[in-house]
């Protein structure tokens, strides 16, 4: 994909969660999503706040708060923006939803993949369907497998095999007695640490252990 054709990936994605966030009740909004410790309200307030990101001198500023944690940086930033109102946050990803501002601490293939993944952190708590465009699922897949921190997903799957079924990808040189088959949207949402949410969608991934 080039960067207009990811441009307007994430243009769309933005809309699909507006949509999904339109009409939501109170209780649906402050539902926990799929990112860790993030409501449905955090994660709506992070996408909306991306493309109005404060400078490099706050984020620097709030990074030396945290002790280097850019993790902590970026909830604090979102939780601090999810105190809008719902409608306010719905109506910025619509108004913003073609802006091409992003961070400066980012880059255009990790923002295409965050923000595909931050849609299936809504959805699928709340039930609804919000189905990946294939190839930037593609694209997100290579770029998280490429990279380490924070996902390190090279690490974590080493000795497997990945294989999306809908799309053309595999990673890994696992043998064929450890290989996952899936989806590119829940083989994305398995390397992003989604494994729970993954895990109903691929086939050979072992089971948690149960209690002892």
């Amino acid at each position: 994909m080039d960067r207009d054709e990811k441009w307007a990936v994430i243009a769309g994605q933005r809309r699909v969660l507006a949509d999904l966030l339109a009409g939501l009740d109170d209780d649906e909004w402050e539902r926990p999503s799929l990112c860790a410790e993030w409501r449905v309200r955090d994660v709506a307030a992070h996408v909306a706040l991306t493309p109005q990101s404060p400078g490099m001198l706050r984020i620097l500023a709030l990074g030396v708060r945290a002790g280097g944690d850019l993790q902590a940086v970026n909830r604090d930033l979102a939780l601090e923006h999810a105190r809008r109102p719902p409608a306010r946050l719905v109506a910025e990803l619509r108004e913003l939803a073609d802006s091409r501002a992003k961070p400066a601490i980012t880059t255009l293939d990790n923002l295409a993949f965050d923000v595909l993944v931050h849609v299936q952190d809504v959805a699928v708590p709340l039930g609804r369907t919000a189905p990946m465009p294939l190839a930037a699922a593609r694209e997100g897949l290579a770029r998280v497998w490429r990279m380490g921190w924070p996902f390190w997903a090279r690490r974590r799957f080493r000795g497997m095999r990945l294989v999306a079924t809908d799309v053309d990808w595999t990673a890994g040189d696992g043998p064929a007695e450890r290989e996952v088959r899936g989806p590119a949207e829940a083989l994305l949402l398995l390397l992003t640490g989604r494994t729970d949410a993954a895990r109903v969608r691929l086939t050979g991934l072992a089971q948690p252990a149960g209690p002892a």
